[in-house]
């Protein structure tokens, strides 16, 4: 360790942490929250709405998370450069990331405008499909502001300004829920337009969104100095040629872990309407509590970076152990939340005159049962996912990744659910299973790793 200054106690990291990870869990809780607004709307509509809603939704997610590899890729490298004091290369790896994010975006419009005929071929009800596709061919459109607005908020987060991201994101929280309720029932003078409202909603949320992330990147005094928005048009093929190398092995690991949830929504759909709908809610649940696992990850990823540029081993063990801890504490809490509410945090989504609700509400309580289940192996293997990308270690996971979910998890899942008759409990149960392997492997790479460090 050749730093000069002295190494700070973990009384300091944890500080730290809790300073820069507060503002960035709730950014993604509130990101979170655009989506669980949608479900829980149109549960309010329509059992028939919210399973296609779900399928589209699982669906556009795993391109989203794949496309987010590159967003993902931006945060150690700014971290790292920043920590070494280096701006003009901040400047040249967020811009290569816009590019990157903007032609990944254009490159999926004809694969998601044709989604009906996808899903009817892997097994899914005629109905459902259409109304899914329905939702699809506008909620497209949104990925082009939800790809930039990905690179933004890692820019912003690795120079430990998060604020914005989080106020960014609230307006979009808000905006979405006005529009939903407007457009989903007609309400307002709006027209009723259903799952098609909804996917307007969510077109307008994410270009709200990210104007506010822009604006606030090109004109606030002090990220002035980087720039990163002049002359974005100028090709920078060393800068764009790194951030993919990097960011493609992140967007495959993430698509895995993605894949095996969207692998068991489509099983869930070959169960049937009410399996699929009550897996949509119980992962809308799930998916809060991975949120704050993930913003943890984030502050690990650019405490990391930010060490790493220093050349401070201890720091980025520190640092590691620091967030690894805290996720701990939080899992617990919410493995209790789970265990002892489960039907109150299920009726959330569910208008309860529906006749179909408490067939949901008691199948939805053992599903969540199963997830309380996997929060501490499920907040383990992204922190150490994440603070292997804070030291830039990216393609080993990667391959972890896939062996943990696509190798083992997804064939357990089809087993227990469909060959041993466990129907979703064991879909569910699956996940259980690849996420434990995958939080003991990349916890064996992340110590493998800091005992090659050799500064």
């Amino acid at each position: 360790m050749d730093n000069q200054t002295a190494p700070k106690p973990y009384k300091a990291h944890f500080k730290a942490t809790l300073v820069l990870g507060l503002p960035i869990i709730g950014s993604l809780l509130a990101q979170t929250a655009i989506g669980t607004t949608d479900t829980i709307m149109v549960g309010w509509y329509g059992v028939d709405e919210l399973a296609a809603v779900v399928l589209a939704t699982s669906i556009y997610f795993v391109f989203f998370i794949v496309g987010s590899g590159f967003a993902m890729a931006v945060m150690p490298m700014v971290a790292s450069y920043e920590g070494a004091g280096d701006v003009k290369q901040v400047r040249r790896v967020v811009r290569m990331g816009l590019w990157i994010s903007v032609i990944y975006s254009a490159a999926l419009m004809p694969f998601l405008w044709f989604f009906e005929d996808l899903m009817i071929a892997i097994g899914q009800k005629p109905e459902i499909a259409a109304l899914a596709q329905d939702y699809m061919r506008i909620a497209q459109w949104g990925m082009f502001p939800a790809m930039l607005i990905m690179v933004l908020k890692s820019y912003l987060s690795a120079l430990e300004r998060p604020a914005w991201v989080l106020w960014g994101t609230i307006l979009g929280a808000i905006a979405n829920g006005l529009a939903n309720y407007a457009l989903i029932f007609g309400n307002w003078g709006a027209p009723e337009m259903g799952v098609a409202g909804a996917a307007i909603a969510s077109v307008v949320t994410a270009s709200i969104t990210f104007l506010v992330l822009a604006f606030y990147a090109q004109y606030q005094r002090v990220l002035r100095e980087y720039a990163v928005f002049t002359r974005i048009w100028r090709s920078d093929w060393p800068a764009f040629i790194e951030v993919f190398r990097l960011g493609w092995p992140i967007g495959a690991t993430m698509l895995a872990e993605v894949g095996l949830f969207s692998m068991s929504a489509i099983m869930m759909g070959w169960l049937g309407t009410r399996e699929l709908a009550t897996h949509g809610i119980v992962l809308q649940i799930a998916s809060m509590s991975f949120m704050i696992y993930l913003g943890l990850a984030n502050v690990g990823t650019i405490r990391t970076g930010h060490a790493l540029g220093r050349r401070d081993k201890l720091g980025i063990w520190r640092a590691s152990v620091t967030v690894a801890a805290l996720q701990l504490v939080i899992a617990v809490v919410l493995i209790a939340v789970m265990v002892l509410l489960p039907k109150q945090l299920i009726g959330l989504f569910l208008d309860r005159s529906n006749p179909q609700s408490p067939d949901i509400i008691a199948y939805g309580t053992g599903l969540l049962m199963v997830a309380a289940a996997f929060q501490i192996v499920d907040g383990m293997q992204v922190i150490a996912l994440s603070v292997l990308r804070g030291i830039k270690d990216t393609k080993i996971p990667m391959l972890f990744a896939m062996l943990s979910y696509w190798g083992v998890g997804i064939p357990t899942s089809y087993i227990l659910g469909f060959k041993l008759g466990f129907g979703g409990y064991g879909v569910w149960g699956g996940l259980v299973i690849g996420l434990a392997l995958a939080a003991v492997t990349m916890l064996s790479r992340f110590f493998w790793q800091m005992r090659r460090l050799s500064f």
